[in-house]
């Protein structure tokens, strides 16, 4: 084995190999302990070789966001509503992860397209339907969010004790969810209607 092969990772390392170990450093961590450390030790790899894919640590997180955001063919505003928390849910601290991206404008969103799709053909213009979707995509984000810093917050005991952040109430508050969900798609049905 000669001098340069001996300083040659075994194995090369693909971007999908990138996004695959900090998902798994995501789902073991938390977005706190996601560093570019963590997610190079899990590849054994050094961190500069993680550049080689991603510029920088905002653009892995969009494709960890990407990756979280997975779309899903709901054609009704409330079915990509609920389908996006859903996903969010699915993924350790997935709404703080994919509302960063979104924020900084690395991320396009398949579900926020849905919900302009079905604007649109609820009779909304243009501008109208680009509001619906962002309207909605940002009630779910933060509505994800919220749950999920409550259920960490149980988890790690750092809740008040007079709160009630139990699983079980947590849960609960899905029906809170919907029953916001539902009063701003009425909000935007009632304004493709005065459209017409």
């Amino acid at each position: 084995m000669n001098a340069a092969s001996a300083d040659q990772p075994a194995l090369r390392r693909s971007k999908t190999d990138v996004v695959d170990a900090a998902m798994s450093v995501l789902a073991e961590n938390g977005i706190a302990g996601l560093s570019m450390r963590r997610i190079a030790d899990v590849l054994d790899v050094q961190v500069s070789a993680l550049y080689w894919h991603f510029p920088n640590k905002q653009a892995l997180l969009a494709a960890v966001s990407g990756r979280i955001a997975t779309g899903t063919d709901a054609s009704h505003l409330a079915d990509s509503a609920t389908a996006l928390r859903e996903s969010l849910l699915a993924h350790r601290d997935g709404a703080e992860v994919v509302s960063s991206s979104l924020a900084l404008g690395l991320l396009e969103l398949s579900a926020r397209t849905q919900m302009v799709e079905a604007a649109l053909a609820a009779g909304l213009s243009d501008a109208a339907a680009e509001v619906a979707a962002d309207t909605l995509v940002h009630y779910v984000i933060g509505f994800t969010f919220h749950e999920q810093q409550r259920l960490h917050a149980a988890v790690v005991g750092a809740a008040d004790p007079s709160v009630d952040l139990s699983p079980a109430r947590i849960a609960v508050t899905g029906g809170d969810f919907e029953a916001g969900l539902a009063m701003v798609v009425s909000g935007i049905r009632s304004s493709a209607a005065a459209a017409r």
